[in-house]
């Protein structure tokens, strides 16, 4: 697909208030209700341009859902209103429906001693050696530049630090935010001082893939869910990172990803922004 959706809406709501903005001006010296609407549009058109093109991975699946839309690659994929999966028809009839899964990494390896990373390693082989199905884990390595790297990263940990103590201010403050909070302070810490001492940052994207097979789109779609939901439990538990299951734009990247990884670093830093 040349253009995500999240664009075309935002593209087509900036046009539209483009459009009746123009249509306002015309109108203006005539005064009346066409006037004002035009001007309501215009305005409302802006504020969804922004909205589809900051948000879109929220929104599209919630507008997908309610028109029933069903989105057919050129490549014979679907995506169903739910923008979280993608289905492909197989032969025999059968159908194959794939979900994604972005992993935030706190932790490096190479901030871990030996018997760390042994133990780490250990813990990962017994969690995935407990799954039924087929699993396929990504990760995508690039040297980071560092004229901005040093903004980029101070900025991210004042904003964690700022979520942090906002949280313990809290009455009954939530125990999983705050080791949430805590870790990404401490990431980006790590992060900084090892711009300090003058190693070069890594950036590193990585993400799951599980499959699952049916004789309907429906069943393909159900063992997906179950299967990416066990996938989420066991490798937040045996990777202690942060999972969260891909949908609309994310989703898309992660499945172009499959087919052609980008061939720069900062063509890989543009495509998930």
């Amino acid at each position: 697909m040349a253009m995500n959706r999240s664009m075309l809406f935002s593209y087509g709501s900036a046009g539209l208030a483009a459009l009746c903005a123009l249509g306002s001006f015309s109108v203006a010296g005539q005064g009346g209700p066409l006037a004002l609407a035009a001007g309501v549009i215009a305005a409302a058109g802006a504020v969804l341009a922004v909205l589809f093109y900051n948000f879109g991975y929220i929104f599209v699946p919630l507008l997908t859902q309610w028109t029933r839309t069903v989105v057919v690659t050129d490549t014979g994929y679907e995506i169903p209103p739910s923008q979280d999966v993608i289905l492909k028809k197989g032969e025999g009839g059968s159908y194959y429906a794939s979900m994604f899964l972005g992993i935030r990494i706190f932790e490096s390896a190479s901030e871990k001693n030996m018997d760390q990373n042994i133990a780490y390693n250990e813990f990962f082989e017994r969690a995935i050696s407990n799954l039924k199905f087929v699993t396929k884990i990504s990760y995508l390595l690039y040297v980071e530049d560092v004229s901005e790297k040093r903004k980029v990263i101070e900025t991210r940990r004042a904003e964690s630090q700022l979520r942090l103590a906002r949280e313990r201010e809290k009455t009954e403050p939530d125990v999983l935010k705050l080791d949430r909070y805590e870790r990404e302070v401490a990431k980006w810490d790590s992060e900084l001082n090892k711009l300090i001492k003058g190693i070069k940052p890594m950036g590193v994207i990585a993400y799951a893939m599980t499959t699952a097979t049916g004789i309907t789109k429906e069943s393909a779609i159900a063992v997906a869910r179950n299967q990416c939901n066990e996938l989420k439990a066991v490798l937040a538990n045996a990777l202690n990172v942060e999972i969260e299951i891909l949908s609309a734009n994310e989703m898309l990247k992660t499945f172009d990803w499959e087919k052609m990884i980008p061939s720069t670093g900062q063509e890989l830093e543009e495509s998930v922004i």
